[in-house]
């Protein structure tokens, strides 16, 4: 098959992904198909979580794997939809699933998220895919896609493996940052042995939100839900001091516990409107004064897009560190307030948003490219 024509015109991509706590990864990829789509690609993104309402989005082939999880924060164990431990009779029927998949598309592109920097918990899907590839007559082009800033390994030898991975199976990687905010190597220790496959996309942001409906003079968002819980407790205490006139919305996310999202319901002071989701967010913050949350890649995204002021608390549990070095980064380009999710409470909350009124009033130019996506599918489309 002809892949030097240039266009991307009816060319088929397969994109994998596989989230296991939140949903940063799905969103990323999301955007990047919708992308490759406008772009004249036919787009399958193969996913492997739970379901997540509006994920992938509208025009996108989706085939979902039977989903698993991590069963907390340290990604120790994997977990089916029903909560139960997955063996090797499981494991096998997905990697059969993926294989399956794969020869359906008869792809010109695979596109796989996160791995070989991450996701190894799936190893025994992703390599007998690899291999397949490798064994077909028609080899699609191989690409990793990853964000800019990796967990950064305790071991050594896992940095050696993704070196060896690459060598063996992949043709480039992308990565989803721009090297003028976070250079890839900061990292990634041994990036000089893959430099050469390494394109740069810039960060994958949405596009420019629309004018919002509703607006609040502070946005708090906690993620995915699962792990942000202490942010929402400490948060509602903040609200009732707050620093700033206005109405208040807490998004908990939607894998919060029905429970917990009612209770702070019952503990919210009237000028606080507690949701679950809001589909309109980025719109949320285009017309807030402040937006406090986790330092997630895309939360991030949506912050530098509508520009408002931004106390930002990494996740931190299970070694966690990309968040941190995201906040440390931020604040030391005077573009947020980074606050220890160990120092986390309504009183802290409210020093920092204090802090960081402060900073907006003498908040320097600083330009990072936000148009990934697109990026993506104009690199995709040099490659057809």
């Amino acid at each position: 098959m002809d892949k030097q024509n240039g266009s991307g015109r009816g060319k088929k991509v397969m994109f994998y992904v596989q989230h296991l706590l939140g949903i940063g990864h799905l969103a990323r990829a999301s955007r990047i198909s919708a992308a490759l789509i406008e772009e004249g690609f036919d787009v399958t993104v193969v996913t492997g979580g739970k379901r997540v309402e509006g994920f992938p989005g509208k025009g996108i082939k989706h085939v979902a794997l039977p989903g698993i999880a991590s069963d907390n924060a340290s990604f120790s164990k994997l977990i089916d939809e029903n909560g139960t431990p997955v063996d090797d009779a499981f494991k096998a029927m997905r990697a059969e699933l993926l294989i399956k998949t794969y020869h359906d598309i008869a792809p010109d592109f695979v596109l796989v998220e996160a791995f070989p920097f991450g996701r190894r918990q799936v190893r025994f899907e992703l390599l007998p895919l690899m291999e397949t590839i490798q064994a077909s007559d028609n080899k699609p082009i191989v690409i990793g896609s990853v964000r800019d800033i990796l967990q950064e390994k305790i071991k050594p030898s896992r940095n050696e493996d993704t070196v060896q991975y690459i060598d063996q199976y992949f043709d480039h990687i992308f990565v989803h940052g721009d090297p003028d905010f976070m250079p890839f190597e900061a990292t990634f220790p041994l990036f000089d042995r893959i430099k050469d496959k390494v394109r740069y996309t810039g960060i994958v942001a949405a596009p420019p939100p629309e004018e919002p409906e509703d607006t609040f003079a502070v946005v708090v968002s906690a993620g995915g839900g699962a792990v942000g819980r202490d942010l929402v407790t400490a948060s509602l205490e903040a609200a009732k001091n707050s620093p700033l006139p206005g109405n208040w919305c807490i998004i908990t996310g939607p894998n919060l516990p029905q429970v917990e999202f009612e209770q702070f319901r019952a503990d919210a002071p009237s000028h606080v409107q507690i949701e679950r989701f809001r589909t309109d967010f980025a719109s949320l913050l285009k017309g807030a004064s402040l937006s406090v949350s986790q330092s997630g890649y895309n939360t991030v995204c949506d912050i530098l897009r509508a520009q408002c002021g931004s106390v930002l608390v990494p996740y931190t549990s299970g070694g966690e560190t990309e968040q941190t070095r995201r906040a440390e980064k931020l604040e030391g380009l005077g573009l947020a307030t980074y606050l220890n999710s160990d120092d986390l409470s309504g009183p802290t909350i409210v020093a920092a948003m204090r802090e960081e009124m402060d900073r907006m009033a003498r908040r320097p130019a600083f330009k990072i490219s936000l148009d990934g996506a697109k990026t993506t599918a104009h690199m995709l489309r040099a490659l057809a």
